[in-house]
C-alpha cells in the first residue's frame, strides 16, 4: 500500500489527546478527532460532551466522564490530571474530550502543565468552539468590517480561588465589538446590569445560543434593555452580544 493511501493512524499509545468535540453535532468532529475517538483505549469526557459525540468512541474504548458541572464537584481538577497520567503511563492512549475547543475556556493550560510535569506527550486537537458555532446558527457573523472589527471571548465562570463577583470585564466595551460570553449563568439581571454600565446601549441584539448542535437547541433573541426579562435557557449557553447580531433579531 503507497503512503498516499496509508490507513490514518490509530491514536498512539502512551499519549494523551486533549480533543475539541466541538458544539454538540458529531458532524462538526474534524476527521483527526474523529479518528482518534474511535481509536483511543481511554476517553475521558467533560459533562457537556454532546452523547451523539460519545457515540463515536470505539467498542474497546473505557469511557469515563469527569465532568464538573456546576457545583458537582465529582471529579476535582487534580484527579482529572492523575488519571489521564496513570493511563498514559500504562501504555493505553488517552482522547481526554472537552466540548467545544481545548484552548477556549477548556482547562487546556492546567491539563498541559500536569503533563508536562509528568512527561507525558500529549497532542492539541482543536474544535469548533462555541462562538463560532452559534455565529453559524442564528447566521450572523461575529466580525463585520462595517460594525463590528472586535470579537470578545469572555466567561462568567471562574476557577473556585477567585474572588466572587468578579466582573466580566474592566473600563467601557468597545462599541465596534460583538461579545462571545460563555457560561453565562442564570443571573441575567446582573450581567445586564454590567454590560450597561460598561457602555452599552440598551438597544444592543443579544443572542442566547443553548445546547448547541443538539436536538435540544434553543435560541433566544433580545436586547440588552430587555435581557433580564428573558427565561433562562438550559446549560450550556453562549451569549452573543454587539451590533453584528442586529441581522438575526431582524431575520
Amino acid at each position: 500500500m503507497s503512503e498516499a493511501h496509508a490507513k490514518p493512524a490509530a491514536a498512539e499509545k502512551g499519549v494523551v489527546y486533549l480533543v475539541g468535540a466541538g458544539p454538540g453535532d458529531p458532524e462538526l468532529l474534524t476527521l483527526k478527532a474523529m479518528r482518534l475517538l474511535t481509536t483511543a483505549d481511554v476517553v475521558m469526557h467533560d459533562d457537556l460532551v454532546a452523547d451523539a459525540v460519545l457515540a463515536q468512541a470505539g467498542a474497546h474504548a473505557e469511557v469515563t466522564s469527569v465532568g464538573k458541572r456546576c457545583k458537582n464537584r465529582r471529579v476535582t481538577q487534580q484527579q482529572i490530571h492523575e488519571m489521564m497520567i496513570a493511563a498514559a503511563r500504562q501504555n493505553k492512549s488517552v482522547v481526554r474530550l472537552k466540548s467545544g475547543d481545548p484552548m477556549v475556556f477548556g482547562r487546556a493550560s492546567e491539563e498541559m502543565d500536569a503533563l508536562d510535569v509528568a512527561g507525558v506527550r500529549y497532542e492539541i486537537v482543536p474544535g469548533i468552539t462555541a462562538a463560532a458555532a452559534a455565529a453559524s446558527v442564528v447566521q450572523a457573523s461575529l466580525s463585520d468590517r462595517r460594525i463590528a472589527s472586535k470579537i470578545v471571548l469572555l466567561t462568567a465562570h471562574h476557577a473556585s480561588d477567585k474572588e466572587p463577583g468578579q466582573p466580566l470585564w474592566q473600563g467601557t466595551l468597545p462599541s465596534d465589538a460583538t461579545l462571545a460570553i460563555y457560561m453565562p449563568g442564570s443571573k441575567y439581571a446582573e450581567m445586564q446590569a454590567e454590560l450597561l454600565a460598561a457602555g452599552m446601549p440598551s438597544t444592543t441584539p443579544c443572542i442566547a445560543v443553548s445546547c448547541l448542535g443538539t436536538a435540544e437547541e434553543q435560541i433566544c433573541a433580545t436586547t440588552l434593555g430587555k435581557f433580564a426579562e428573558m427565561t433562562p435557557l438550559p446549560a450550556p449557553v453562549v451569549l452573543l452580544v454587539g451590533e453584528a447580531m442586529a441581522k438575526a433579531i431582524k431575520s
